[in-house]
């Protein structure tokens, strides 16, 4: 689709361009790109600290784990009832403003006494705003980048994210070493506070989804928004599509320890379980950006998502540590899948909801990830590891294909997701 200045995308962009360098062509989206990364490294320098404080003050392992908990589970609440402001304001103004408060959050947790109590509440306040920039950065990317670029540029941003959140922990663990927490914390808000200076200085102003004076009060508009994703067919099959499979795909990660023990390993056999994955995703949405069409990623989305749980069936078998690793790395690849489902959640998030669909994708992913670690700890409880993981599969590839197959290029084109023909 070619951009233009009158449909609000980057002039920079003239007509589609194949691969990842059509978005790092937009000076707009790198901009973009390396605001995430800073925010990343923020964020995730911000948990190691408070996870190491607290536990310093306290001695508690549950409170320290709480620092890292808190940074996600707020997301569920910032969704739903913050989430039309990604809509109802301009979005280079939402995204500063978000970034702008989270720095402030982490700077005010480097007061000197601030209570654990209080920086927890901070933490989760930070957490709650998450979803509004995530929401706006999305709505804002479709702007920046033609249709046929914005599933590479979302590509970008994730493996961008992977790879900042591990340069994170290290970061966070050396920024440790050299000074105090309190100024570790303040070196967090002040990389929060340049990523707003970016995203401020570096992007235009653009206007706002949703006409000024229209919807209700923000939380009415931002709850009215969430019925209205779940309401539609077509968007419900495609947030279920984002969240669900990797909710059951986390599974071998959940339970990565027991696994490794059962086959006789330690903690260099759980750091490659753990490791497989990430290493496999990221060469999987390489290798399906670089060198798969928009067509070809539709066609093949099935194949490739069943492709992430072919594997787990085989830790019925108690497999060597080394098959183990190597199955998991190359299921893995088939999260290519993910480029073919940001194209149609953009296909299928209507313009004045845009915003909002995308902080709600974004935060849904986030708890049902969560609760995808939880379930296969309790699964865990009554079976044994590798026979959950098997059933996380089965379960997996039965969704992949309940939901899938109604995105098939033909069917679609038939269906409208509510059983009645399209006219």
């Amino acid at each position: 689709m070619p951009s233009s200045a009158a449909d609000g995308r980057s002039a920079d962009v003239s007509g589609p361009r194949q691969g990842y360098a059509g978005a790092l062509a937009v000076p707009e989206f790198r901009v973009l790109f390396a605001a995430e990364v800073l925010a990343i490294l923020a964020q995730v320098a911000v948990q190691v600290t408070l996870s190491v404080l607290i536990f310093q003050r306290t001695g508690s392992p549950l409170l320290s784990a709480l620092a890292f908990a808190l940074g996600f589970l707020p997301h569920l609440l910032g969704a739903s009832l913050l989430s039309a402001a990604a809509d109802r304001f301009p979005a280079r103004r939402v995204m500063v403003a978000a970034q702008g408060a989270v720095g402030a959050v982490m700077a005010a947790m480097a007061l000197p006494g601030t209570p654990i109590p209080v920086m927890l509440a901070l933490l989760a306040v930070s957490g709650t705003i998450a979803p509004v920039y995530s929401g706006s950065r999305s709505a804002a990317l479709a702007d920046v980048l033609p249709a046929e670029v914005f599933p590479l540029g979302r590509s970008l941003l994730r493996m961008a994210a992977q790879t900042a959140q591990i340069a994170g922990f290290s970061f966070g663990g050396t920024l440790l070493l050299l000074v105090r927490p309190s100024t570790a914390l303040l070196v967090a808000a002040a990389l929060m506070a340049a990523s707003a200076a970016l995203i401020g200085l570096g992007t235009p102003a653009r206007p706002a989804r949703q006409a000024a004076g229209a919807g209700g009060r923000l939380l009415g508009d931002s709850l009215a928004g969430v019925r209205e994703a779940f309401g539609a067919p077509r968007l419900r099959a495609v947030l279920l599509l984002i969240w669900v499979p990797p909710a059951l795909a986390v599974w071998p990660e959940a339970l990565a320890a027991p696994l490794a023990d059962g086959m006789g390993g330690g903690p260099l056999l759980v750091a490659l379980l753990l490791t497989a994955d990430p290493v496999g995703t990221v060469a999987g949405e390489l290798l399906a950006g670089s060198l798969l069409t928009a067509e070809q990623r539709r066609r093949w989305m099935v194949p490739a998502a069943l492709l992430v749980f072919a594997p787990f069936p085989v830790f019925l078998a108690d497999p060597a540590p080394a098959v183990a690793v190597a199955a998991l790395a190359v299921g893995a690849l088939g999260f290519g899948y993910t480029l073919a489902v940001d194209a149609l959640l953009l296909e299928a998030a209507p313009e004045a909801l845009r915003g909002r669909v995308f902080a709600i994708s974004s935060a849904g992913m986030m708890i049902t990830q969560g609760a995808g670690f939880a379930a296969a700890g309790a699964v865990a409880e009554f079976a044994p590891p590798g026979a959950a993981v098997a059933a996380a599969g089965v379960c997996g590839a039965a969704v992949v294909l309940g939901l899938g197959l109604r995105f098939l290029p033909g069917r679609a084109a038939r269906d409208d997701f509510s059983g009645r023909p399209r006219s």
